[in-house]
Parts: structure tokens; C-alpha cells; sequence
């Protein structure tokens, strides 16, 4: 597939001087991080069985994405620190759920477009 580009360089200064001013680089920084936490297979997957059952202790996630305990905590402090997930302690259990609704939207609709995208190519 061929990107398309101009043939000529015009550039309309008054919609980048509103999108420029509009561009927050901390938060756009913030966000980029998101989407990097969320760009190792692993940790998708966590976030994915996340937003299917509202909370899994680190066993049942590391049983899911068939990977160790150790290499389950090590994802699930990385999605921690980016705000994605949450955990609460009950017992002598360690429960992780989603942050937010916001996290599940974000999911839903990148699987969604996965789907479309899929369709699209058969």
C-alpha cells in the first residue's frame, strides 16, 4: 500500500496554529506512555482478561497469559505505574482490576477496530 502525499507543499497556518496551540505536550507525553505500556503482547493480553472479568489475582492472570508469576508481577507493576491498573488486598490475596472505564473503552475499541480491520481484508 502506497502512502499518498501532496504534490505541492501548502500548508494552512490558522488549523496548525489551533492544533498546535491545543497540543498539551505533558499530556500528549502521559498518553504516549499508555499506549507504550499497552504495546507489549503480555501486558495487552492482562489488560484484555481485565476487561472481562472485573478483578484477577496475579494467579489466575499469569494461568491466562501462560507466563510465570515473577514475569506476571514484573507486567503488572509496569501497567501499575501507568495508572492502567489497580490492586486491592483481601487477605492474603492481591486482586488487580482496570483503573478506570476509560482503560475498558480503549480496549474495547482497539479490539473492535482489530475486528473491522479483519473483516475488511477478507
Amino acid at each position: 500500500m502506497e502512502i499518498e502525499t501532496c504534490d505541492i507543499e501548502s500548508v494552512d497556518a490558522d488549523k496548525v496554529a489551533r492544533v498546535k496551540e491545543s497540543m498539551d505536550a505533558d499530556a500528549v507525553g502521559k498518553v504516549a506512555a499508555i499506549f507504550k505500556a499497552l504495546g507489549e503482547v503480555n501486558r495487552t493480553r492482562i489488560v484484555k482478561a481485565l476487561s472481562l472479568e472485573e478483578s484477577l489475582c496475579v494467579c489466575d492472570i499469569a494461568t491466562i497469559i501462560d507466563a510465570t508469576i515473577a514475569t506476571t508481577s514484573h507486567h503488572l507493576r509496569s501497567l501499575h505505574r501507568q495508572g492502567i491498573i489497580k490492586s486491592r488486598k483481601k487477605g492474603k490475596m492481591v486482586y488487580y482490576s482496570l483503573d478506570d472505564d476509560h482503560i475498558r473503552q480503549i480496549v474495547s475499541m482497539a479490539f473492535l477496530h482489530q475486528e473491522e480491520l479483519t473483516d475488511h481484508d477478507e
